[in-house]
């Protein structure tokens, strides 16, 4: 296409030169750089060409499609009024005919004499038969094009009416696809519109519109967009239910995955290494599900392997393992954990049932790592004994659990929990059961309140330990834990004492003491509404003039704020022994002090912690009687001599001898021992 350009600049350095009668013609004659489009698959330079073209008149129904659009869930919500929305409130004409080869060649015969126009748009094959004297079989070109006959509107009849050589848009056939796939309204009506066709007074489930539709988000002004234009137009009616309009993943570098860069990891080694319920987990729990975008990683994909397959599989395999008799479906334990886990279970079902009918699909997925992370590190972990001493409540449970968690989470990870459920129960596949009902196991949403406000107090006073380098086998004084209602937490004192290893829990509803409510004004949100006093609000919430009232609302100077409009934080008053709860829902203090008595006990417990892991190198079954002999050094003799027999029953020690142990291992801090199966 640049094939005249330097005839062109030849033609206008002669016409400028000093025989030009007019004077220059060429002022200027330089190279510069400017945006070209370029074909995005074969990279080409392409020129803009106008062209005559089909149209459908979508503004003429334009709003009509605005008010159908409030018909669609979108997810995410936003989608509906904002991208999509607002590209239907500037919909324009579509041109819908393309001059290519291949496509749906236009159903439009055109009288090829302008002197006697005519033109003829066919819907049918009928139609075609009935004009053209023969039925096509094979309705594209060249064939189509064939089909030719006289013009009815020429007395001459010398001009021929003949197909136009325009192919439809293929967006045109896209947003057909509801109908188009089952050949309707030639067939099918009964089963598309849900009419009884032996008995049109019987209704019968309607497949038109769609229930449900995906597809990246760029679709609003594509399928999604083509799919809407066409219902309303022929139907008055949405083309589809629900909608969820994901991103897009990009390569690890950020851009659009490439087959040609190669800048994503290879698929065939992330399924062979970390299976194919990892990159799926992966994609449903990002944000692409919420319209974002999401870059591919390998860390990303093994994350979901951490958190949720592994804690899952870990959670089965401790019931193969600890659980010598196969266990039953049953809920009537009267443990605290076990009715703990199963009302959390019931939670997660809700919650789940209620993410998946929206289509919230990473939400779902964060509810079930969630539970994970309950089940795992904390309902198994707190139960290890009770597994150990084969509690039959506890394998129950646990067996119940597992049953109920794949079903639930089958759509998710379908190849695991298939894998779990047939090992549990023993039946053919878990994609063949129903989901679970609403009374499958026990609801306690108080239980579940308290024992997850627990959980938390464990969480924030484990990461002050952790904050003062004091290990977690060393027995601390105290732990302070100040909340609004701590009569809730009472009963679960001693559970957070022997979590935290801690000697003593007080619970205390004396907030003030341990820290304060900090308040802010969220001036974008309460700014639209309170004007010029928002500024005012401000002054009073900094000079601490701020009160919350009983209903929640904040009354700062002039203004009374919603509780969307204000922030509180609760900031604790020292924060190198005191941490905050979530949601400002209390304190928790530390008491770090270590006395002699409590560092002999600490040293007790690293111990126990050293000979278990001799025991599992040695190859020792868990259940395995010892005999030991220990040697100590002359320092920690009294220490040892303390603690003997907590030392002895935590690593099912026989026999616990101090003395010289002949070939003994070193297990730290200069103590040698020999470890031998008891007889």
């Amino acid at each position: 296409m640049f094939d005249a350009n330097a005839q062109i600049i030849h033609d206008l350095k002669k016409q400028s030169g000093p025989a030009a009668a007019n004077g220059a013609v060429l002022i200027r004659h330089e190279s510069y750089e400017h945006p070209y489009p370029h074909c995005w698959r074969c990279r080409n330079p392409l020129i803009y060409r106008a062209v005559s073209s089909w149209f459908v008149t979508v503004t003429e129904f334009r709003e009509r499609m605005v008010e159908l659009n409030q018909q669609i869930t979108w997810y995410p919500e936003h989608v509906k009024d904002g991208q999509f929305g607002k590209w239907l409130q500037g919909a324009r004409d579509w041109s819908i005919s393309r001059n290519r080869y291949w496509g749906t060649p236009i159903p439009v015969w055109k009288s090829d004499d302008p002197s006697y126009p005519r033109i003829d748009v066919y819907g049918s094959l009928d139609e075609l038969e009935r004009d053209f004297g023969v039925r096509p079989d094979n309705l594209h070109r060249p064939y189509i094009d064939e089909l030719t006959r006289p013009n009815p509107d020429d007395p001459t009849g010398e001009s021929t009416m003949r197909r136009i050589p325009d192919v439809l848009d293929v967006w045109f056939d896209s947003g057909s696809m509801p109908y188009a796939q089952v050949h309707y309204p030639f067939e099918n009506r009964g089963w598309f519109d849900g009419v009884d066709c032996a008995d049109p007074d019987q209704r019968v489930d309607a497949h038109y519109p769609g229930d449900f539709i995906v597809e990246y988000i760029g679709q609003t002004r594509g399928w999604f967009y083509t799919l809407h234009v066409l219902a309303t137009a022929l139907f008055d009616r949405p083309a589809f239910k629900t909608c969820v309009a994901h991103g897009i993943v990009l390569g690890s570098d950020g851009q659009k995955m490439s087959k040609s860069l190669r800048n994503y990891p290879d698929v065939n080694e992330v399924f062979h290494r970390d299976g194919s319920d990892a990159m799926r987990w992966f994609l449903m729990a990002s944000p692409i599900l919420r319209g974002g975008n999401l870059i591919v990683t390998e860390q990303g994909i093994r994350d979901g392997v951490r958190q949720v397959l592994r804690p899952l599989w870990n959670a089965y395999s401790f019931l193969a393992l600890y659980a010598p008799k196969v266990g039953t479906w049953r809920t009537d334990s009267r443990h605290v954990l076990d009715r703990y886990i199963l009302a959390k279970l019931a939670v997660l079902r809700e919650d789940l049932t209620r993410s998946m009918e929206v289509c919230d699909i990473s939400g779902a997925c964060e509810q079930l790592r969630q539970f994970t992370e309950a089940l795992t590190n904390w309902y198994v972990r707190r139960s290890r004994l009770r597994f150990w001493e084969e509690d039959g409540d506890a394998i129950d449970t646990l067996h119940t659990v597992l049953e109920v968690t794949t079903r639930l989470a089958a759509p998710l990870l379908p190849l695991i929990t298939e894998v779990i459920w047939r090992a549990v129960t023993g039946e053919r596949s878990v994609h063949l059961t129903d989901w679970p009902q609403a009374d499958a196991v026990p609801a306690d949403a108080d239980l579940v309140a308290a024992m997850d406000q627990v959980r938390e107090v464990c969480s924030a006073a484990s990461s002050l330990r952790k904050a003062k380098k004091l290990r977690v086998r060393l027995p601390l004084p105290k732990l302070t834990v100040a909340v609004a209602d701590p009569e809730r937490l009472k009963p679960f004192a001693e559970l957070i004492a022997d979590e935290l290893n801690v000697k003593q829990v007080e619970l205390t509803d004396d907030i003030d003491t341990y820290g304060r409510f900090e308040l802010t004004v969220n001036a974008r949100v309460a700014g639209p509404r309170l004007g010029k006093d928002v500024q005012a609000a401000i002054k009073a919430v900094k000079a601490g003039d701020g009160v919350v009232n009983p209903d929640g609302t904040l009354t700062a100077g002039p203004a009374v704020l919603q509780p969307e409009e204000y922030n509180s934080r609760l900031v604790a008053a020292d924060p190198e022994s005191t941490a905050a709860l979530p949601g400002g829902a209390g304190l928790v203090v530390l008491d770090g002090a270590v006395t002699p008595e409590l560092e002999a006990e600490g040293w007790a417990k690293d111990r126990i912690r050293e000979l278990q892991e001799l025991r599992k190198s040695t190859g020792l079954d868990v259940s395995d009687r010892i005999s030991v002999v220990i040697a100590v050094p002359a320092e920690r003799q009294a220490w040892a001599q303390t603690h003997r027999d907590l030392i002895a029953g935590e690593i099912l020690a026989t026999s616990f001898e101090f003395g010289d142990p002949c070939g003994g291992v070193d297990i730290g801090d200069g103590v040698r021992v020999t470890i031998a199966k008891a007889g």
